[in-house]
């Protein structure tokens, strides 16, 4: 397996021009098309992505470790296929709608200004993420654990608090009726 380090990649695109199955760390990728590319296998460790699309990537055991994903279209990517060892990441005003982070141990995540419609993050651990003025409509909490988890400023989201960790969470008073919208019951100001 190739060893890449150091190395920016502007404007590529991906799907006609694969890159190198191998590691790539501290690498800087900026505005490349990966939509429908198979990642399967790479290792990205402390890359930033800024402008890219990831959309229906093929990311089968490919190791995601300290990245930061800016700007980014990353619809319907299945992050539960991903290698689970020592996956981190942060996302900033990306768009993940359509995705999944199905059982993933994600403690810690930033989520920054991030549309997240129908993203499952079913029997997901994300104890201590911020989720800071994030879309979540239709986004499915379900056995999901979100113990110091910040939605103070996040909207659209409905968790029913009987089947998710939901322990020391942070909410707003404004997204109080995300917690009880399974009682359909109107709330007013």
């Amino acid at each position: 397996m190739v060893l890449i380090q150091n190395i920016s990649f502007d404007k590529s695109n991906i799907t006609e021009n694969p890159l190198e199955e191998g590691e790539y760390e501290r690498c800087v990728f900026k505005n490349c098309d990966f939509s429908n590319a198979d990642l399967s296998e790479f290792q990205f460790t402390d890359c930033e992505f800024i402008g890219c699309n990831l959309s229906i990537a093929k990311v089968t055991r490919t190791a995601f470790r300290n990245i930061e994903f800016k700007e980014c279209k990353m619809l319907g990517l299945h992050f539960e296929n991903c290698n689970p060892f020592g996956l981190s990441f942060t996302f900033d005003n990306c768009n993940l709608s359509h995705s999944c982070f199905y059982k993933l141990k994600i403690k810690k995540t930033n989520f920054g200004n991030c549309k997240l419609n129908e993203v499952d993050f079913t029997e997901a651990d994300l104890n201590n993420s911020v989720f800071d003025k994030c879309d979540l409509l239709n986004s499915k909490f379900d056995v999901t654990i979100l113990e110091g988890t910040d939605f103070r400023t996040a909207f659209n989201y409905s968790i029913d608090p009987e089947k998710n960790k939901i322990k020391k969470a942070k909410f707003s008073a404004s997204g109080i009726s995300g917690l009880l919208e399974k009682y359909d019951i109107e709330i007013e100001n």
